[in-house]
C-alpha cells in the first residue's frame, strides 16, 4: 500500500510542476578520464579494463570513480551510485590510494552486480527518504528492490533504465520535499 502511495505521489508531483518540488539538471565534470560513452552497463572486458585504468588514478577522489558526487546536486539529498564499473574501479583505487599494488578485482562478482543507488537526506530527520523512481517519458520505473533505514534509502535497478537511449528523470522523494533530476542522453552515456 505504501509503495503504491509513494509511486502515485511521485507521478502527481511530477505533473504539478516545479512549485511543488525542486528540479535540477544532472551534470558530470567536463573531463573524466579515461573517457567513457557507453553508459552504465553489465561488466564487459572493455569496461573491466577501463575501470582498472580508472582505479589506478592518483588523488583523493578521481572523477572517474566518484563521478556521481555532484551528479544531481541539490539542497535536499545526496546521491551515490554503485555499478559493476564502479565496483572494479573503487576496489583498485582503494589499494592504490594506500600505496598497495593494484589488485585484480573479481570479474565474476562484477558480473553479478546491478545498479545500486544510495540516497540520503542532507538535513537528516527533516526530510527522510521515502522513495526513488526513474521516469523515461511517461513510464515510471520502480526499483526492483529497496530498503529504507536511518532516514536514507538503497534502491536496486536493472541496467535498462539507465541506458543512454533517451533522457530520464530521477525522482528523489522525501517526507517533506521531493527533488527531480533530469539526465540527458549525453550525461547518461558518460555515466559508468
Amino acid at each position: 500500500m505504501r509503495q503504491t502511495y509513494v509511486a502515485s505521489l511521485t507521478v502527481v508531483l511530477a505533473l504539478i510542476g516545479p512549485s511543488a518540488h525542486g528540479q535540477v539538471k544532472g551534470s558530470l565534470p567536463a573531463t573524466i578520464t579515461p573517457p567513457w560513452t557507453k553508459g552504465i552497463q553489465p561488466i564487459s572486458r572493455e569496461s573491466y579494463r577501463s575501470a582498472i585504468t580508472c582505479g589506478k588514478q592518483p588523488g583523493p577522489r578521481p572523477t572517474c570513480v566518484f563521478y556521481d558526487a555532484e551528479l544531481c546536486a541539490n539542497d535536499e539529498f545526496t546521491l551515490a551510485l554503485y555499478t559493476p564499473y564502479k565496483q572494479v574501479a573503487y576496489t583498485v583505487w582503494q589499494a592504490v590510494s594506500r600505496k598497495q599494488p593494484a589488485p585484480t578485482p573479481s570479474y565474476g562478482e562484477a558480473q553479478r552486480t546491478r545498479v545500486i543507488v544510495g540516497l540520503k537526506p542532507l538535513h537528516g530527520a527533516q526530510n527522510p527518504v521515502t522513495g526513488l523512481t526513474i521516469a523515461r517519458g511517461k513510464e515510471v520505473i520502480q526499483p526492483s528492490s529497496r530498503s529504507l533505514d536511518d532516514g536514507g534509502g538503497t534502491f536496486y535497478f536493472d541496467f535498462a533504465p539507465f541506458a543512454p537511449t533517451s533522457p530520464i528523470t530521477l525522482t528523489m522523494a522525501g517526507e517533506a520535499k521531493t527533488v527531480t533530476c533530469q539526465l540527458d542522453r549525453t550525461t547518461l552515456a558518460r555515466m559508468r
